[in-house]
């Protein structure tokens, strides 16, 4: 049994925490609050898995936190406004953690880093430069930067881990797929979308980020360098919703396009709406990332689509007592 330190209790470190610990590991997460988060529907609770109450952006403290640990899982994040505010003391915290315990520096990442692409018709890899110009981009980008050159003085070992927008059990507000969509659609009520819902768009579930990210912790052939969670083929928004409610029994659900100009408005009294300016262009056209690369050389695969879906719209109806 090994000592695993998760930083974050959102949606991908919850999932992670339980993961691990079912595996049979040691696993201790650190919040601010030190309080769990609500247990999932459908889950056994936290498995045994201690929380830490301390700011992970204090390198002392979050160092004795990791003292002893095989691996630090950064699965925390800031609220959305304040990610260039607080990305650099975290990232560099969490740098700081890994080097005083030796332990693998395991990130989570997205894909903000790459920018819009010249071609949206290409599927996003690995080798892509971190060529984002937005600061939400820009201090993503940063964060994978410092710790890969730490990597490379020999100083820590770092891997980062890239998904694209979470989709499942377990991810409810920040979900494009979730607490926007789900409810209305388990009653069969329209679903309404940012940009093109016919878009070609890729959906990481939530499951496959943790497993992903366990799996790397262990393997000394994946640090140094960012690798894709395996992700299943790309499906439109539209698309989604239909499996969605198909699952749920309530097809056919329209799906219709917030308009641009009432978006326009809303944000100017809504700090994430602003906030999500950066990256509309993730849901305007084309969003597909490629994770082959990893499949080739590590074990976890993404779970079917329609396994996908049917565990979605049982922990939805769960969830909501419907």
């Amino acid at each position: 049994m090994s000592f695993h330190l998760v930083v974050g209790h959102g949606p991908a470190g919850a999932a992670t925490a339980r993961l691990l610990a079912e595996q049979g590991h040691e696993v201790r997460v650190v919040t601010r609050s030190g309080r769990p988060a609500q247990a999932a529907p459908g889950s056994t609770g936290d498995g045994g898995v201690r929380h830490l109450a301390l700011d992970a952006s204090d390198p002392a403290a979050l160092a004795r936190a990791a003292h002893g640990a095989v691996a630090i899982h950064g699965c925390a994040a800031p609220p959305l406004p304040q990610w260039a505010a607080r990305w650099p003391a975290l990232s560099a915290s969490l740098c700081a953690a890994a080097e005083d315990s030796g332990a693998v520096l395991v990130m989570l990442g997205n894909l903000y880093g790459y920018g819009p692409q010249p071609d949206p018709t290409r599927p996003l890899t690995e080798d892509l430069p971190l060529a984002a110009t937005g600061p939400k981009g820009r201090v993503r980008a940063a964060a994978w930067e410092q710790a890969r050159a730490l990597h490379e003085a020999g100083r820590i070992r770092a891997v980062e881990v890239r998904a694209s927008d979470f989709f499942g059990p377990g991810v409810t507000d920040g979900g494009h797929l979730a607490a926007r969509a789900m409810p209305g659609l388990l009653k069969g009520r329209p679903v309404a979308v940012l940009g093109d819902p016919d878009a070609p768009h890729s959906w990481t579930y939530l499951p496959d980020v943790a497993r992903t990210l366990a799996e790397v912790a262990g393997e000394e052939r994946a640090w140094g360098r960012a690798w894709h969670v395996p992700t299943a083929p790309a499906a439109s928004i539209r698309a989604m919703v239909g499996h969605l409610a198909g699952e749920a029994g309530t097809a056919p659900v329209a799906v219709r396009r917030l308009s641009p100009v009432l978006l326009g408005a809303a944000g100017l009294f809504s700090p994430l709406l602003r906030e999500l300016r950066e990256t509309r262009y993730q849901f305007d056209r084309p969003f597909v990332v490629d994770s082959a690369d990893y499949e080739a050389h590590f074990t976890v695969r993404a779970t079917p689509l329609e396994e996908q879906v049917e565990a979605t719209v049982a922990w939805w109806r769960e969830r909501l007592g419907s």
